[in-house]
């Protein structure tokens, strides 16, 4: 029975993928556990450093357990794990009664970490890999949206409130911005990350001697693997570990601000978006009426308790000595979350994008709702050059004061103050009193963001 929303039957794929579970599942771990004692064995046998029939020996064990042809006994490794404290020994003990005399020669040289640590590593690149296809489809729906609603006007709003006016083309051109960024993260962080973990009981790999052996091995790994060779060991130097969270965390924390900007606007009072309509999706079970933004919370939500996971990791940087006493474990529980909770906002900030609702005549209707009033800036800075900057701001400002109080169009107001509307006229005051004439640079700042991706 699962304890946690990514495993849970009912709730996974919600909160998570299939694919994603299928990377940092028990079986993909063990898998690429063994991935790297069979390419450890490998490589050393090039090296003359174990007889070359053992290498192969171990490879066709490694090959049989991936084809399916050979299994752990999990219930055995279970048991064996909570008496060892770690998985490494118990899964050597059935490699090596496979392999027959040549399984003396599994794990040469290696401590548990390294085994585990590159096996990490093997999963952190494979789950970048599904991220970087998911955000890549986001950030071209996002695009479409920026480009298809470049000049379309709606009310931009600060602390809740009309501002000035923008176009949604603008905000989408903001959200794509910031992944933009992130999948430059993404792609700069893997020469860091990606890095093989090789050097024995203190890190020194001295199991192997004091000669060329220990450092070649080292690299005949990275190479079998395809990962970086570091210079040396990093046990306890996990800043590589912690970046790929940071990353993620960074990249929902963006996904979490788009989730919370459309779900705003999905609000009744609003109406300016909504999520694809799915039947049946965001029902309630009292009101018949609703459509909930569904993808938009869960991506909230993911955001919210990827936070506390990059929190996690960031203390497991605090080790000490040259092995860890605990500090390590707590990464065995953030990092395969984190790519979980990653890969479920993005399925469904692909699915909500993908299909998003736009209504412009809704943007149209609210932007106009003040009768003119969120472009009174636009109406100072024109008289401005008549008046000065400071004396327009005050005109102005009692204008909008009574076109609250008595509820009507700033244009009217501002006609019947002679100090307005004598150095500017009618037509300017009309031009300057809409929105769609207020728009600044927003339309060509989209381009730029089209332009450089």
């Amino acid at each position: 029975m699962a304890i946690g929303v990514l495993d849970s039957a009912i709730l996974a794929d919600m909160f998570g993928t299939p694919a994603m579970r299928g990377i940092f599942g028990d079986e993909a771990f063990l898998a690429r556990c063994v991935d790297v004692e069979a390419a450890l064995a490998r490589a050393q046998a090039r090296l003359q450093i174990i007889p070359a029939e053992a290498g192969e020996a171990i490879t066709r064990i490694a090959s049989a357990l991936a084809n399916g042809n050979r299994a752990f006994d999990l219930a055995r490794l279970k048991k064996e794990t909570e008496t060892v404290g770690y998985p490494i020994l118990p899964l050597v003990r059935q490699l090596s009664e496979w392999a027959g005399e040549n399984g003396r020669y599994i794990h040469w040289g290696a401590t548990t970490q390294d085994i585990m640590d590159t096996a990490v590593v093997l999963q952190i690149r494979a789950g970048l890999e599904l991220i970087e296809e998911d955000l890549t489809a986001v950030r071209g729906h996002l695009a479409e949206l920026a480009r298809c609603y470049r000049d379309t006007p709606m009310a931009g709003r600060t602390h809740l409130q009309h501002a000035l006016p923008v176009t949604f083309g603008y905000k989408a051109a903001v959200w794509l911005s910031a992944l933009d960024r992130h999948a430059d993260r993404v792609r700069e962080l893997r020469p860091r990350v990606l890095l093989a973990q090789f050097g024995g009981a203190a890190g020194t790999l001295a199991s192997l001697g004091a000669g060329k052996e220990s450092l070649a091995t080292r690299t005949e790994l990275a190479g079998e693997l395809a990962l970086g060779d570091p210079p040396i060991t990093w046990h306890v130097i996990r800043d590589g570990i912690a970046e790929a969270a940071q990353v993620l965390a960074l990249l929902l924390g963006s996904l979490g601000k788009i989730a919370l900007d459309v779900m705003l606007m999905s609000a009744t009072e609003f109406g300016e978006a909504a999520e694809p309509f799915v039947t049946g999706r965001g029902s309630s079970s009292t009101m018949p009426q609703k459509r909930n933004p569904i993808s938009c919370e869960l991506i909230l939500a993911a955001a919210k308790v990827l936070r506390q996971q990059a929190g996690l990791v960031l203390d497991a940087l605090v080790t000490d000595f040259e092995r860890a006493t605990g500090p390590w474990h707590v990464e065995w529980v953030a990092l395969p979350e984190a790519f979980g909770y990653t890969a479920g906002a993005l399925h469904q900030a692909r699915f909500m994008l993908g299909g998003l609702i736009v209504d412009s005549g809704r943007m149209a209707q609210n932007l106009g709702m003040t009768h003119g009033l969120i472009v009174a800036e636009a109406v100072m800075m024109g008289l401005a050059p008549h008046t000065g900057r400071n004396e327009a701001h005050d005109l102005v400002y009692d204008a909008c004061r009574v076109a609250i109080e008595t509820d009507r169009p700033l244009l009217d107001v501002l006609l019947e103050t002679p100090a307005v509307a004598g150095p500017l006229g009618a037509e300017k005051l009309g031009a300057l009193t809409d929105p769609a004439n207020y728009l600044g640079a927003a339309p060509a700042m989209v381009d730029c963001v089209l332009a450089g991706r």
